[in-house]
Order: C-alpha cells, then structure tokens, then sequence
C-alpha cells in the first residue's frame, strides 16, 4: 500500500500511537507522518505509507496552519494549561493592546524554542530533561510568521482565539508565552488545532474512529491518497515509454527530447504514458535527472 492518508488526530493521542493504529489497519509495515502533533493538540497529521514515506523529506511545503487558544492573567512551566499553572495577578489586556502587540510576531522572527519539545540535547529529548526539572539554555531559531490574526476575545476571562500560518519549527505555546509576556500578563496555551499542514487542510481528514470503520467494511484503501498530490505544486510532463524505462532506472532525460517540459521548471513530475507517477525529477539546461523514484 502506497499512498497518503491525513488523519485528524484526536487530543490524548500521540503523532506515533496515529502511526501505529494504521498500521494495524491496513497491514502496511511502513508507516511515517509529516510533523509530529503534540499529543494534546489535535488536528491535520499526514500518514504516509509504503513508498510514500520517500516522500517525507521532499515534501514542497512544511508549512502550518493552527487554530489557537490562550488564556491571559497566568502561567506555566510548560507554557499551556496542561502544566504546572500559576496565576500572574496582573490585569487582562484590551482588544486594542492585543491588535498593537500582535504585529511584532509577524513575518521573520527568532524564537526560543520550549523545553517541552522534540529537539534534542546531547542525544537527550528537551521534554524528558523538563520532566526531570532540568532546563537548559536554548539558541532562538529563525522561524516564519506568514500570519497572526485574531479570531476572538473573551475580555471578561482573558481567553484568546488566534489563526496563525507558520513555517516549520514554530512552536505555539511559545507564541501564546511570548505575548503574554510582551503584554505584561503572561499567557498559556488552553487549545491548539492544526488546520492545514504539508498542502493537506482538516477537510481531507479522516477521524480515528472514521479509519477503523472503513477498515471493517474494506473501504479505508480507497480512501488513501496517492502520493503525487503532496506534490501537485510542480508542473507535471508526460514522457513516451522508451523515457520512462529509461527514468525508472535512474537514467536522465534530455531537456531536447521532454514534450512539454516548461522552461523555467525546476523540480517537475513525471508520468508515463499511463499516467503512472514515476516521481519527481529535477531539471536544468541539459538534463531533467531523477530526484526520486516512487514506483
């Protein structure tokens, strides 16, 4: 089975147990995901399978969507509610402060990532040195901001709603800290949903429970994506038979013998005359040369 199906993780399930369910289902021994989803937040989570999961490290766009809540007026050693929280005292900000606050998170920021995180130090997960009490100093790391718009305010309760698109590696909880800390209020995380990740919105989902279901009445595999749509932002060129014999080998193709190879393309799918996605190959002036095979 090859192919991508995006599942909209549930809260108290991880990234792997995701991973490991649809193993079970559908049989298939190799099963990856396009960035984890920390086990409280839920939402879009890409499964990949079989040699889809080539696919992981070409993906054209890391980039996220989330739906975030935060609360003002507290804050936590892990950053959301799910930590140890302590009440600030200080006084809620207003819609406007929020609106005046909200643009120095935008566009090309740095940020210090969270100790309740995945990145490693020494060999060692920053989670588990947290769970020991440990915290250690961080490097802020460049990350992208496309946009932060608000959603919602609850004056009365200090309860934020936020839609924010983002590059890889933005962490929300540090988000939601940094602007209660730019306020002077502080602020955790109350609620986090991934709306979009790796091209895939919420709509192309699939619920747990929706995933079992279809594996008992054998309907989930017609349900799997192929995995030429998590690049459909590259143009597409058909090649003749011969070509694509040559191309399943790892042989190059002339750019002078490619019917409709668009000049200015770069990274471009490849077919065959079946339309049968080949992979993905990579061109210059002389040449379009294999970047991956996936059949």
């Amino acid at each position: 089975m090859d192919g991508i199906l995006c599942v909209d993780k549930p809260q108290e399930m991880t990234s792997f147990s995701c991973c490991a369910l649809l193993r079970r289902l559908t049989g298939e021994k190799k099963v990856g995901h396009a960035g984890t989803l920390d086990p409280m937040a839920t939402g879009v989570l890409p499964l990949m399978f079989g040699k889809a999961t080539r696919a992981i490290p070409l993906l054209p766009t890391h980039d996220k969507r989330y739906h975030a809540t935060l609360q003002f007026g507290k804050r936590s050693d892990t950053l959301d509610i799910w930590g140890n929280v302590t009440e600030t005292g200080h006084a809620l900000p207003t819609v406007e402060a929020i609106e005046a606050a909200l643009p120095a998170f935008r566009g090309e920021i740095l940020q210090v990532p969270p100790m309740m995180s995945a990145l490693k130090k020494d060999g060692v997960r920053l989670y588990d040195l947290a769970r020991q009490g440990i915290e250690i100093k961080r490097e802020a790391r460049p990350i992208t901001i496309y946009s932060l718009e608000m959603v919602a305010y609850d004056a009365d309760n200090g309860l934020l709603q936020l839609r924010c698109d983002c590059s890889a590696g933005t962490y929300i909880r540090t988000l939601c800290d940094d602007l209660g800390n730019l306020l002077g209020c502080g602020a955790v995380m109350t609620a986090l949903r991934r709306e979009a990740a790796a091209g895939y919105a919420l709509s192309a989902c699939l619920t747990p429970d929706e995933c079992r279901k279809a594996a008992e009445d054998g309907s989930l595999s017609g349900k799997i994506l192929p995995v030429d749509t998590a690049f459909t932002v590259y143009p597409a060129v058909t090649v003749t038979a011969a070509q694509a014999v040559r191309f399943r080998n790892g042989g190059e193709l002339s750019v002078d013998r490619v019917s409709g190879l668009p000049q200015d393309a770069e990274t471009v799918r490849i077919y065959d005359p079946e339309q049968t996605f080949l992979g993905l190959g990579r061109a210059d002036a002389e040449a379009v040369r294999v970047l991956r095979i996936f059949v």
